[in-house]
């Protein structure tokens, strides 16, 4: 057996919640490491990495690619500009509209920033089979569905 096969007699949902826990716990130590290393918190990094993606683009977008809602994406870029790492502007086309670039201080920190997962978990990762490979990414999104809070309904919803 496994540390990915359940026990038989344990009940699934103190597992699940097993499971989350430990996740949350990794992540929590892996984000202080980033941030000893980078000077910048997780969050910092992944709308750093989505600016990086998308290229010149919109807060709004920039929120969806990094999972987070728009104020959180916004108070995020207001520390990232301070620090000289990415700049914003208005669209010229809609006033409304505000876009976001990274700086050549924000692709070098970026550049010398660790990964996300710690090496070894992305060379166990890419030891799997591809079919577990997806099997893990089904199961972990399936999870993030069940525990994330229900998304913020917009005025399109409404229509």
């Amino acid at each position: 057996m496994d540390a990915f096969s359940p026990q038989s007699d344990a009940d699934p949902t103190d597992s699940l919640v097993r499971s989350v826990r430990r996740i949350a716990q990794a992540i929590d130590v892996r984000s202080r490491e980033i941030a000893r290393v980078t000077g910048l918190t997780l969050p910092q990094l992944l709308v750093l990495q989505a600016a990086r993606a998308l290229g010149q683009v919109s807060t709004s977008a920039l929120s969806r690619e990094a999972s987070m809602s728009p104020p959180t994406v916004v108070a995020i870029l207001d520390r990232l500009e301070a620090r000289g790492l990415v700049e914003r502007y208005r669209s010229t086309s809609d006033r409304r509209i505000v876009h976001v670039r990274l700086t050549d201080a924000g692709q070098s920190a970026l550049s010398t920033a660790p990964g996300l997962l710690r090496p070894d978990a992305l060379a166990r990762l890419d030891a799997w089979p591809k079919e577990r490979r997806e099997a893990m990414a089904q199961a972990l999104a399936l999870a993030s569905d069940l525990i994330a809070p229900p998304p913020e309904r917009t005025d399109d919803d409404l229509a």
